[in-house]
């Protein structure tokens, strides 16, 4: 294919005027040379003749920069674009090492299955007999587990497996850890927030237990998008690394699209939502960690399921085209003109509902096609993972509509398109997930389908915002005594923790030790701090909070896959629809002791929203930027409780409220770190904004608030929640929070802030530019909102907001 492929589908696409309409920008990245080196002398010849076969002329030179530097002991992060090459880059030292000493070991590290297995598929595809490489994940047989342990030389895993299965076995692993000389871990740009913390502090236990054993391996890491790589491997591993962020790859010439989806144009408005009376404080929660609102997928409006094209949004607002119906339309297009083309969609029900879409469309032009179109996300078993996985490579699939389980660096060559439907929360994943396509040097077209979100239409509003800036800084904070404390619980479970241990476990391990023995969940002795438990800590790193939440079909037994239980209340409550592979369930009961939730299949004309009440008080302020006595600002630790107490159905084609069912599921309490200002009576009179205006002003400002911080910090509005009360009993002042959603704060709320200026500003230039008359989904609705998106003022917030920035004097 030429490097003017993505020209061509976009010219295409274009022809349909009403298409031509929502392009708002094409970015065109052009195609770049790469620069080509000798390989170097101690790379093994086998390994170079293996390579040579396999169509790899010659190494780039981003490639040899990094392998010298792990082959020379030293620890390294390559840092280059998507599709670069970056595993050959540790594939170089690692083989060669393991060729050359048969007691060498080597561990590689990836943040999901199928990036693992896709390595180990390179991996074997050269044919060294002398390298034995295996997966260890929770998918290999029992009996297979045994032989990884005795003879792998080179072990691909993920970091669940090495905290749940290597590292508490390390005795059945002593050979293995014995040997060890690199760890490689793809990707790390995905270790952030809570899930980041855990790694962290897991990768120190692994160099804690490697140590025992006589080892020290060479850390490698890759990334395509990470912000200061040498800051946040270094943080990761706790270690100093080498940063190789020079890019000698070529690359083809990529158009990247802006496009938001039409309005509706009907006046169709379907009734209000029936909220709670208690208005005094209002809600958007975080599903992120411990609480959720229950919108797995409101893509925004009426046919936030895919459905129908009529109808306004929640109250009357008025409502775009949803992102995902629109994705689906532009999949079905695509693959009818045979173009190869992976959709990222924002959860598992919109990959459903595109794959779904895209094939009744396309069994309408092209019937023979609708078979090559498929769903591809979390919740599947590994069977069924596989299977798509090897017909997505094979081309056998031509359209796939995925979540992010395939950003990561599943190797698929010759995609012609991406869809991204929905902003995925930074532009680190944005540019991964457009990456996927051109991979093999070839031209491509990237599109990003705006969601009726006030970020969203800010960013397609605003391209130097996408293509202007770096990409955010990778932001967890191992130190969190929350995820700090469990993981010392597994060390000394591991090995007892010495007082020689705790400058690798970082600064706060002491006290956050301490505080273990005083609960007793450690014991002090002379010889260091030991487990006192019968069983092993049980450690969830992902940081949802117990176990899984399994599905399953009532009248076979038949499982059709999981939710975390962070997200059970609000996803698989009794009367909820749950999609898997085409097929719509309602689920009839959740049993929450035995993490099971039942369904029988059906098929609604409706979906289900759930209806949580948030309240939050102050537990500890921390830092503090008090502006005048009208406004301060203030970060620390907040107590947030949130109960699901009821659901929504609408109808599918719609968006019509069908009513309200009550349900009685237990609150749920959650300790974290927020970000909040206070403003007074007088600060308010300023801004024009009446007494019986301040909640619905306060609760505008603070839904557009969430959804701009990922503007700034490493995460979606999914990752945090936030509270706005006219009168807190904290501050007795109008008060607006925004807080992290995972227990002990992921760093998002401090980020912000530090940013807090310029993150208002954002969020009042956002709200003030949208052409809507009094809110809607793309200013200061929220898809997650527990209250029905009631009380909203957007005139009122404009005029607060502006207020509180005309007080400010920095960021």
């Amino acid at each position: 294919m030429g490097s003017d492929r993505g020209s061509e589908i976009l010219s295409r696409l274009r022809a349909d005027r009403r298409r031509d309409r929502c392009v708002t920008h094409v970015e065109r990245v052009p195609a770049r040379a790469g620069t080509a080196v000798d390989w170097p002398e101690w790379a093994d010849p086998l390994l170079l003749g293996r390579l040579r076969s396999a169509g790899v002329t010659a190494p780039w030179s981003h490639q040899v920069a990094a392998a010298g530097a792990a082959f020379a002991g030293r620890s390294v992060v390559l840092a280059t674009g998507t599709a670069s090459g970056k595993s050959l880059g540790y594939l170089l030292p690692v083989l060669t090492t393991l060729l050359g000493d048969p007691s060498a070991r080597a561990l590689y590290l990836a943040p999901t299955k199928a990036l693992a297995h896709d390595q180990l598929r390179a991996v074997r595809s050269l044919a060294l007999t002398a390298v034995r490489a295996a997966s260890y994940d929770g998918d290999t047989p029992t009996g297979e587990r045994e032989w990884v342990r005795a003879h792998a030389t080179f072990v691909l895993t993920n970091p669940d497996m090495l905290h749940r299965g290597i590292l508490p076995g390390h005795r059945r692993f002593g050979p293995f850890l014995r040997g060890l000389r690199y760890v490689v871990i793809d990707e790390c740009h995905g270790y952030r927030g809570v899930f980041g913390a855990h790694v962290a502090q897991v990768l120190r236990r692994l160099r804690r237990v490697c140590a025992r054993y006589g080892s020290n391996p060479v850390f490698v890491l890759a990334s395509a998008t990470v912000a200061d790589p040498g800051v946040a491997a270094s943080r990761l591993t706790g270690l100093d690394v080498d940063v190789v962020d020079e890019d000698g790859s070529p690359r083809g010439a990529t158009d990247f699209v802006l496009y938001e989806p039409p309005l509706f144009l009907t006046g169709g408005r379907p009734p209000a939502a029936a909220v709670d009376g208690r208005m005094a404080m209002v809600a958007e929660g975080a599903e992120g960690g411990e609480f959720a609102d229950g919108v797995e997928v409101a893509e925004g409006g009426g046919d936030a399921e895919g459905g129908g094209d009529l109808g306004a949004g929640e109250n009357g607002a008025p409502v775009r085209r949803s992102a995902t119906a629109e994705s689906a339309d532009l999949l079905a297009d695509l693959v009818a003109d045979g173009v190869r083309t992976l959709v990222f969609v924002r959860s598992r029900r919109a990959a459903e509902v595109v794959a779904n879409s895209a094939r009744r469309a396309l069994g309408l032009v092209a019937p023979e096609l609708g078979e090559r179109v498929a769903a591809y996300r979390a919740g599947y078993l590994a069977e069924e993972r596989r299977e798509l996985e090897a017909r997505l490579r094979s081309g056998d699939l031509l359209g796939v509509a995925a979540t992010s389980a395939l950003e990561l660096g599943v190797d698929i060559s010759g995609l012609d398109a991406t869809v991204i439907a929905g902003y995925p929360g930074t532009l680190a994943s944005l540019r991964q997930q457009a990456g996927r396509a051109g991979r093999s040097g070839q031209g491509a077209l990237a599109v990003l389908v705006a969601r009726d979100d006030p970020l969203d239409t800010y960013l397609v509003h605003h391209p130097e915002a996408v293509f202007g800036r770096p990409v955010e800084a990778t932001v967890f904070d191992p130190d969190n005594p929350y995820v700090l404390g469990p993981q010392l619980e597994c060390a000394a479970a591991e090995l007892p923790v010495t007082d020689s241990d705790l400058e690798l476990f970082g600064p706060a391990a002491r006290p956050v030790l301490d505080d273990l023995v005083r609960r007793g969940r450690l014991r002090r002795r002379p010889a260091g701090w030991y487990w006192t438990q019968r069983g092993r800590p049980d450690v969830d790193i992902r940081g949802v909070g117990g176990p899984p939440v399994r599905i399953v079909e009532a009248d076979t037994g038949r499982l059709l896959g999981t939710v975390d239980a962070a997200t059970s209340h609000s996803t698989v409550h009794s009367g909820a629809v749950y999609l898997h592979q085409g097929v719509s369930f309602v689920v009839e009961e959740l049993d929450l002791e035995e993490s099971v939730a039942f369904a029988a299949q059906a098929a609604p004309d409706w979906t289900t929203t759930a209806r949580d009440h948030t309240d939050i008080r102050i537990v500890e302020q921390t830092r503090a930027r008090v502006v005048d006595r009208d406004l301060a600002v203030y970060f620390g630790t907040v107590e947030v409780t949130s109960q699901v107490v009821g659901y929504q159905r609408r109808l599918i084609t719609t968006g019509e409220v069908l009513g309200d069912v009550p349900l009685d599921l237990p609150p749920r309490h959650l300790r974290t770190r927020g970000v909040w200002y206070v403003v007074s009576d007088g600060l308010l009179a300023d801004a024009g904004v009446k007494r019986a205006d301040v909640p619905g002003a306060v609760h505008a400002a603070e839904h557009a608030a969430i959804g701009l911080l990922p503007l700034f910090a490493t995460c979606d509005r999914w990752d945090i929640g936030g509270v706005s009360t006219a009168l807190h009993p904290d501050t007795e002042q109008t008060t607006v929070f925004v807080y992290d959603g995972h227990p002990g704060g992921a760093g998002f709320a401090e980020r912000g802030y530090g940013r807090f200026g310029t993150w208002l500003t954002a969020t009042r230039d956002a709200v003030s530019a949208c052409e809507c008359p009094a809110g809607c989904p793309s200013c200061v609705q929220s898809p997650k909102c527990g209250n029905g998106n009631e009380p909203l003022d957007k005139a009122a917030a404009v005029r607060l907001l502006t207020t509180i920035l005309g007080r400010l004097d920095g960021p």
